[in-house]
């Protein structure tokens, strides 16, 4: 996702990262970027063997966070400037559903391979058929 907001930022777009603060990027190493940390919640998703629980959760946690942080960015522009385009990762579509209402482009983009949809396609179906999460186990239990 950097590399590409590095090749748009050559282009003269301006770039701004808006992040969880789990496992943010590092500020220096793009400093003609802005960075936006979502702030987070003792609350926060919790690991279980549920991955599809965790990303609804993820989302519905930080759906308010992105919308206000958005409200901030675009509080803070000028008449000639605006966001041209919202670039997301396919987990957090929240961030979908904010640019369809404020009627902004967006861009999904998926770092995925052939192989990683046809694992997530089966972990769907293993799901759907109740194989997983695993009854009476988790993956991680703190």
């Amino acid at each position: 996702m950097l590399q590409l907001g590095t090749i748009l930022h050559s282009n003269g777009f301006s770039i701004t990262v808006v992040h969880t603060q789990y496992n943010s990027p590092d500020p220096s190493t793009h400093p003609d970027f802005s960075f936006l940390p979502l702030p987070d919640t003792s609350s926060g998703p919790e690991l279980t063997g549920d991955i599809v629980a965790f990303i609804v959760q993820l989302n519905t946690n930080y759906k308010a966070r992105f919308q206000k942080c958005l409200a901030q960015v675009m509080s803070q522009q000028g008449p000639d400037e605006g966001i041209a385009c919202i670039i997301h990762d396919e987990l957090m579509y929240f961030s979908e559903a904010e640019a369809k209402d404020l009627k902004l482009p967006s861009i999904i983009l998926t770092a995925a391979s052939a192989a990683h949809f046809l694992a997530r396609s089966t972990l769907v179906q293993l799901k759907a058929e109740g194989h997983i999460p695993f009854p009476g186990r988790y993956i991680y239990v703190p």
